[in-house]
Order: C-alpha cells, then sequence, then structure tokens
C-alpha cells in the first residue's frame, strides 16, 4: 500500500547507534511474527492491517489464523476484524459443505430408488434451499437436474396414459359409428381398425416397459387397464356382429345379427319386411317400487339441473355420474318421460364439462403468460426475491385450481413448469443472500450481547449520578437490537434468552435505584395526603413537597406511565385542597351585589343583541353595559334612595389609629364625602399648576414598577407608618365616587360580550361595505341610477353632492375610455396598476407632476369615479375598479 503523503523517511541510525548503551540484548520478536510477515512488529495499526491483509492473500491454514486472531484481537482490533470475518466466512463454506454433502445424499438414495414420488422430488429442492444448501453449486446442480429430468419423464409418462386413453375412446366411438352404417362400410374399415386397434395395444405395452411406470400416480394404471378391456371388448362384439352378417349375407338360413340396422339391411335383401321395433311392453311393476324408482332418478335429475344451472363443472360431473347409475339400477322401473329427461341433463352435463375443459385451457394459458413474464419486466423493474417467491406459490396454486375444475393439459403444464422454474431462480439467489445475511446478523448480534455485557460489568453505577445518561445508553442497545437485521425465528429464539439476560444485568443498578425512588416517591404521596387533608394548607410546605419530588423526577427516570400515575397520585389531594379553597372562595362570592347583577344582566343583553346581528342594538346594549360598568344606574338608585331617606351627614374626624375593619370601610364607603376644610393659610406660589384659581396639570401615565406615593423620602408617607386609607377601593371615574370590584362572573361575562360585540360589529361593517361595493357595480352595469346605493350605504367617505355626481354619469350617454380614471384611481388608493397598464400609469404620474396646482388623485376620487361610471361597462374595469373601492370606501 502506498501512503496517502509522502513523509520523509526516517534517518538511517548506524549499527553503533542502534545498540543500547548498557549493551543490553535487544526485545524478543513474536514468534507469530515472521509467520505474518512483520504484523506484530509494525509500528502502525494501518502497516499491521496491510500485513495481515498480504498474509491472507496467501491462503493460510485455518489454525494460524485462529493463532494469530487470537493473539491479534487483544491488540489491535481493526486488524483482526479481517482475521474475523475470513475465519467466518472458511465456517460458512464448511458449514454448507456439509449441509451440500447431506442433501446430496438424499438426492442420490431419490435416484437410486426405483420408485419416485413426484411431490418428494420436488420437496426435496424446497427442503434443501431451505436449510440453506447451494442448490447453485455442484453437485447439488447435477442432482437438482437429474431429479427435474426423471419428474418430466414419470409426468410425460402419465401424459401418454392420458393420450392411450383418449385414444381408445376415439376407437370406440368410430367402431360405434361404424354399426350406424351399412355393414359393406364397416367390413371396408375393418382392416384399417384392426390396424389401429393393435398399434394401440403396442403402445400400451410400451408404456408398461418403461422404467418410470412405477414411478407414476396411482391412479394411472387401473386407467389403461380399463381402457385396454372395454377397447378390446367393443372390438370383439364388433368383429363377431361383423362375422354374422357376412355368413347371414352368403347364406339366406343363416341368423340375422344383433346390430339393427345390419338386420334391417339384410331383410331389404332377402325381402322380407322390417320387423317392428317398437318397444315390448313392460312387465307390471308393484307401484310402490316404481315410485321409490321415480324418486331416486327424480332427485338424481334434480341435483343434475342445478349443477348445470350454476355452471359447476366438477359437482356437474358428480351429479351425472349418479345419475347414469340411477338410470343403470332403476331405467326399467321408471317412464319414458323420466328417461328422456334425464338423457337430455346428461347431454347438457357433457356440454358443460367440454365447455369447461375449453375454459380451463384458456385459464392456463393465461398463467402460462404471466409465468414467462414475470422475467420479461421493463428495465429497471425486475421483481425482487420476496416478490417473485409470491408470484410463483400464487401462480401455481391458480394453476392447481384449474386442474382440479377439468382434465389436465401436459403440454401447457411443461411450459408453465419451465417458466416457473427459471423465475424460481431468482428466488433462491435472493434466499442465499438471505441466509448469508441472517448468518452475519447472527454474529452482530453476538457480538452485540457480548459488549453489552462487558459493558455491564464496567457499569455498575452511574457516573456522576447520571441515571437519566444511563437510561438512555441502555435504551441505544434496545434500539441497536431492533436495527440489528433480520434474523430467522430459531435463531431469534436462540438469542432472545442470551440478550434479555444481558440486558437485565446491565439494567439491575438502574432498577434498584427506581426501586428507592419508587418508594421515596410513595412516602411523599403519602406526605401530600396529610397536607391536603389538614384544616389549613401550608404553602410553603406544598412548595417543599413538590421541589423534592421534582429533583426525585429529575434525578432517577421511571417507566413513563408509572410515573405519570404516582405523579397523579401525589397531586390529587394538594389539588382537592386547592380546590377546596376556591370553592369556599366562590361560596363567600355567591351573592352577588347589585352592581354585579346590572352588570350580567347587561352583558346578557349584549350577547343577544350579538346573536340578533343589529349593529345598532349592538351599539346600544354596547352603551348599557358601559353604563352599568361605570355605576352609572347604581349610583341614580343611590341618589333616589339618598333623597327618599335623607340620613344626617356626620364629619369624620381624623384619629391616629389604624384602619378599621371591612365592615367600617364599607359603612364608610357608602357616606357621603365630607365638605371641604376652610383653607387657613395659603403658600404664595406661582409655579404652573400651583395656584388655586388654575386647575393642576393632569399627571403623566405611571410606568411599571414606580411608586405613586412620591418615593420612599417624600416625608409624606414613612415606612413604618400606615396610611390612614389604606385598602380603601381607588377613586371611581364618576366624580370621586367609590368604584366597587365586580366579581369573577360579572367581570368574565362583561369581557367577553364586548369582545364578542366588537367582532359582530367589524364583520357587519365589512358585510355591508362588501354589499354596497356590489350594489355600486350591479349599478353601473345595467346603468341604473336608482339601484345605487345611498350615501349612508357608501359610508362616510362618500357625501350626497359626491353621489348626485354618480347618478348624473350614471343617467348620461356612455362615454368611450375609463382608463385615465381608473388610474387616477389606482392611484388614489395606492395599490399596483397591471402589468398591460403600467407605462400609461407612469406617463400620467409625469404629467401630474407638471400640473403643480392641481389637486392630486387622492382628493378628487369621487369626480374620478364619476367619469368611469360615465364610461361603457366591461368585467376588466369592473375588477379594477372594485379594487379600488374596497380601499377608498373604507371609513
Amino acid at each position: 500500500m502506498h501512503p496517502m503523503f509522502p513523509f520523509p523517511a526516517e534517518p538511517k541510525t548506524s549499527q553503533t547507534d542502534a545498540v543500547p548503551a548498557n549493551g543490553g540484548a535487544q526485545p524478543e520478536a513474536h514468534h507469530l511474527d515472521r509467520l505474518t510477515g512483520g504484523a506484530f512488529s509494525a509500528l502502525t495499526s494501518s502497516e499491521r492491517t496491510g500485513c495481515i491483509r498480504d498474509w491472507l492473500a496467501r491462503d493460510p491454514r485455518p489454525e494460524d489464523m485462529q493463532a494469530v486472531y487470537k493473539e491479534l484481537s487483544a491488540k489491535d482490533k481493526g486488524a483482526a476484524k479481517l482475521l474475523r470475518e475470513k475465519l467466518d466466512e472458511i465456517k460458512r463454506s464448511r458449514a454448507q459443505e456439509s449441509i451440500a454433502q447431506e442433501w446430496a445424499d438424499r438426492g442420490e438414495a431419490w435416484l437410486a430408488s426405483p420408485k419416485l414420488n413426484i411431490a418428494d422430488a420436488m420437496a426435496w429442492q424446497r427442503d434443501a434451499a431451505k436449510a440453506g444448501a447451494p442448490l447453485s453449486r455442484e453437485p447439488l446442480l447435477t442432482l437438482k437436474g437429474q431429479l427435474s429430468e426423471r419428474v418430466k419423464g414419470i409426468e410425460d409418462l402419465q401424459h401418454r396414459v392420458q393420450v392411450q386413453r383418449e385414444a381408445a375412446v376415439l376407437l370406440a366411438q368410430r367402431i360405434e359409428v361404424l354399426s350406424t352404417k351399412s355393414w359393406r362400410d364397416a367390413q371396408a374399415a375393418a382392416q384399417a381398425l384392426q390396424i389401429d386397434v393393435d398399434h394401440w395395444q403396442v403402445q400400451a405395452g410400451v408404456l408398461l416397459t418403461d422404467g418410470n411406470w412405477p414411478s407414476v400416480e396411482a391412479r394411472f394404471p387401473p386407467l389403461l387397464e380399463t381402457s385396454r378391456g372395454q377397447l378390446l371388448v367393443v372390438w370383439e362384439s364388433f368383429r363377431e356382429a361383423l362375422a354374422q352378417t357376412v355368413a347371414a349375407a352368403a347364406d339366406a338360413a343363416a341368423a340375422l345379427p344383433a346390430v339393427p340396422v345390419w338386420a334391417d339391411e339384410l331383410r331389404a335383401l332377402r325381402g322380407a319386411a322390417a320387423e317392428s321395433l317398437s318397444k315390448p311392453q313392460k312387465p307390471k311393476i308393484d307401484p310402490e317400487v316404481r315410485a321409490q324408482a321415480v324418486h331416486r332418478v327424480q332427485e338424481a335429475l334434480t341435483k343434475l339441473e342445478q349443477e348445470i344451472a350454476q355452471g359447476h363443472g366438477k359437482a356437474s360431473a358428480g351429479a351425472a355420474a349418479a345419475l347414469r347409475q340411477a338410470l343403470k339400477e332403476q331405467g326399467r322401473l321408471i317412464d319414458d318421460k323420466l328417461e328422456n329427461q334425464s338423457h337430455g341433463a346428461l347431454a347438457a352435463a357433457g356440454e358443460l364439462e367440454g365447455w369447461q375443459r375449453w375454459r380451463a385451457d384458456q385459464l392456463r394459458e393465461e398463467l402460462v403468460g404471466r409465468a414467462e413474464g414475470l422475467l420479461k419486466r421493463p428495465e429497471g423493474q425486475a421483481l425482487g426475491g420476496r416478490k417473485m417467491q409470491e408470484l410463483l406459490r400464487t401462480l401455481r396454486e391458480q394453476w392447481k385450481q384449474t386442474d382440479q375444475g377439468g382434465v389436465p393439459n401436459q403440454g401447457l403444464w411443461k411450459r408453465f413448469d419451465e417458466a416457473c422454474n427459471e423465475a424460481h431462480k431468482v428466488v433462491e439467489a435472493w434466499l442465499e443472500r438471505v441466509r448469508a445475511e441472517s448468518i452475519e446478523h447472527r454474529l452482530q448480534r453476538l457480538a452485540m450481547i457480548e459488549d453489552i455485557m462487558q459493558w455491564a460489568n464496567a457499569n455498575t453505577t452511574a457516573l456522576d449520578e447520571d441515571w437519566r445518561g444511563f437510561a438512555r445508553l441502555l435504551n441505544q442497545f434496545v434500539d441497536q437490537w431492533r436495527a440489528a437485521g433480520h434474523v430467522g425465528d430459531k435463531v431469534l429464539a436462540e438469542l432472545q434468552p442470551l440478550w434479555q439476560a444481558a440486558m437485565d444485568k446491565a439494567s439491575a443498578p438502574l432498577e434498584a435505584v427506581q426501586q428507592q425512588s419508587l418508594l421515596l416517591r410513595q412516602a411523599m404521596v403519602d406526605e401530600a395526603t396529610l397536607l391536603g387533608a389538614a384544616p389549613q394548607l401550608r404553602l410553603d410546605a406544598v412548595r417543599d413537597l413538590q421541589q423534592r419530588w421534582q429533583a426525585q423526577a429529575q434525578r432517577v427516570p421511571m417507566e413513563r406511565r408509572l410515573e405519570q400515575k404516582l405523579w397523579d397520585a401525589f397531586r390529587k389531594p394538594i389539588d382537592d385542597a386547592f380546590n377546596r379553597k376556591t370553592q369556599e372562595r366562590e361560596r363567600s362570592q355567591a351573592a352577588l351585589g347589585e352592581r354585579d347583577r346590572l352588570v350580567l344582566d347587561a352583558a346578557r343583553s349584549l350577547e343577544l343583541a350579538n346573536a340578533s346581528a343589529d349593529a345598532q342594538a349592538i351599539r346600544v346594549a354596547m352603551a348599557s353595559l358601559d353604563a352599568a360598568l361605570r355605576g352609572q344606574a347604581q349610583a341614580q338608585i343611590q341618589i333616589q334612595a339618598q333623597e327618599t331617606e335623607a340620613p344626617p351627614v356626620l364629619p369624620v374626624l381624623p384619629t391616629d389609629e389604624p384602619a378599621s375593619a371591612p365592615a367600617e370601610l364599607s359603612a364608610a364607603a357608602v357616606l357621603p364625602k365630607p365638605a371641604p376644610k376652610p383653607v387657613v393659610a395659603v403658600r404664595g406660589d406661582d409655579r404652573p399648576g400651583m395656584k388655586k384659581a388654575e386647575p393642576a396639570a393632569a399627571p403623566r401615565g405611571g410606568k411599571f414598577g414606580e411608586r405613586k406615593d412620591g418615593g420612599r423620602f417624600a416625608g409624606e408617607s414613612p415606612r413604618g407608618a400606615r396610611a390612614p386609607d389604606r385598602g380603601a377601593a381607588p377613586p371611581a371615574p364618576n366624580g370621586g365616587q367609590e368604584a366597587v370590584r365586580l366579581g369573577d362572573a360579572a367581570f368574565r361575562a362583561q369581557r367577553d360580550a364586548l369582545e364578542r360585540a366588537q367582532l359582530a360589529l367589524r364583520k357587519l361593517a365589512a358585510q355591508a361595505h362588501g354589499e354596497a361595493l356590489t350594489q355600486l357595480l350591479a349599478a353601473w352595469e345595467r346603468r341604473a341610477a336608482t339601484e345605487l346605493p345611498s350615501a349612508q350605504e357608501l359610508g362616510s367617505r362618500v357625501s350626497p353632492p359626491t353621489r348626485a355626481t354618480w347618478v348624473r354619469a350614471l343617467e348620461q350617454t356612455p362615454a368611450a375610455d375609463p382608463g385615465v380614471a381608473l388610474l387616477r384611481l389606482e392611484m388614489a388608493a395606492d395599490i399596483p396598476t397591471p402589468a398591460e397598464h403600467i407605462q400609461e400609469r407612469r406617463l400620467l404620474q409625469l404629467q401630474l407632476l407638471t400640473r403643480r396646482h392641481d389637486p392630486e388623485p387622492a382628493q378628487t376620487w369621487g369626480e374620478d369615479l364619476a367619469r368611469l361610471l360615465a364610461c361603457n361597462f366591461d368585467g376588466h374595469s369592473a375588477r379594477r375598479a372594485q379594487a379600488c373601492l374596497k380601499v377608498l370606501l373604507k371609513a
């Protein structure tokens, strides 16, 4: 390896310098250093890694690699990683070789067996792939091909059996057709039939002598034997009837054959009349026996007709067989009508079975096309292994269902099976990759478990009592385990107990601390219960308890649900105590004063006005609420009461005692304001606001935090002394009348009602503005001055003379171009002009600069709108005018 940066070489030392000064010997080299090419004597990790890589390229023995890895893993984990990967690769290859040999022995046993089951041969390949055997390498590749060839031979033999069966049926049909024609035609075709029958028997014998004949399914040999027997019976009967016919034709005294057509033909030759073909009368049968026979045949016939009506091919074949059996057993006991009806249903079932066979072939062709298209996909759209496996399984299941509904088609099956086998190679490659990844993931998880065990041994407590960091590290281990890749169920069942044991050991310190924290928190919950149950709630104790709880929660983390459950149990008694205080406070304030009731009534009236969407009613209700807030109504009631009772006015004498009880303060608040005392001496002062003849200037608004008494050293109110009016209510805005503080319910009600009223007024104003603007544009479009909104509807920006100007503009003849008027309106509204009119606006602005004494567009927008209304209406101009008027008509 070449270094990334050329460092200068170290200066060579002389042999004298290399010898230690004390004359001692050189340190002994490692006994594996020479074997690895200097890996143990290398100075840097990169040099050591290079030496190991060069040594591994020479293909060393596994025993040497194991020894070097054992020595090097404690010194350099980076260099030892190469050795570990090589050792893992050797281990995997040996495991695969043993698996391959095992499945090769099984495959050879199947090949050597005289009777091979197709399902077992296909299961061998599937099970070998599942076990991780390398099917793409020898000897399993050759065995797989040999098994496939033998399976194909067995399937071909089964197909030939079915062909022989069909051929026997066709030969029997040919013989039956000849029995309906002239006996001379039958005699002419007898030689060809003899050849065909002999050839059929030869082919059937070849099938029996085939080496794969013991491996065919058990249902095929009986089929072949049945076909042979039926064909020979029909052929022998045909030969005997034909020989009898030939003899009867040569000798008039010979007996006639049993074939009706041939017998009639011979009678015609002899000149005798044809015998009546009428059926002989059936013997009399017991009515009960006849009824049972009719019931059985009728039941089978009904079932067959139902299956034919529903289009069930397989079920209709079974029902037809049942009806044939019933006719065979009870045919002589039923009437001709039911017999004819049964034969018609059997003919319909035969047609349905033929249609089902044709439809099954169509479905098979579709499945073959889909199977062949699995590998013929567009570029970049190739199917993955799992998707290919699912599709192949689905296609094979559909093929199996199709075969169950009709006669198998061996030609299409071969094409389908070959296409599926080609596509399954993708699945095999994917399975091998998945197995390799599973082995790698297993090794990674084992290494992770080892790392966790080492970490648990080194961290028996949290560093700096940081238990939250300790828990985060444990969670990181859990995340790494989840992201370690997929492994099989068996491997996961093997590794899960090891992982759980390692995590239990690593989390043991945290669990111990959490148990202690749980006990402390339960003790604090009990303490909170005692504090909440106390008649007098101690806020300092509650605050201290909450601080201790927060400190414990920040120090030791716990499971979220448990922590939330403990927190709910801790806060419940304290919250209940505060709720009791709130309820007591609310009960004390439950009796509202006269002023609160007035404010509440006014707020309810304002809510009703808001719901009515009437601006005038809302304003009246707002005024009523404002009057109630200012205390006008209550003041009027107090004045009337004072005029009625006229209590005597008592002077208030100054005292040095502190402020009286709240009851005395409230009584003093009801008393009228005392008369001003006469001025005895006045200091002459001509400063502004100091003259008694002039009112004092209003003080500026105070800032947050300023003292209102002029400061601590003003000399008027020393810190130690209490003002005589401390705790009294602030002066009311109505002539110095004292204001009473509103209750919470009344304050919230009037605040919410006012907010909703202001929002409703804004909405009504915007709605009225939009409606007026829409009516104005509609009047311009229809040039109807009567539809123009009134000056009140247009708002305060439009005066009656301006509106009259607009009316006259609508009544006169339309002008031509509204361009200048629109530009002036846009300048007055200070809104952008469309891009196609920018140049015109710039020219107009230049013209206005030259006319210094002309009014600005913002001052003459009423006249400009009149000029616009005097022009023709068009949609583009209307949209521009609408955008301008939205700004200009807004109050």
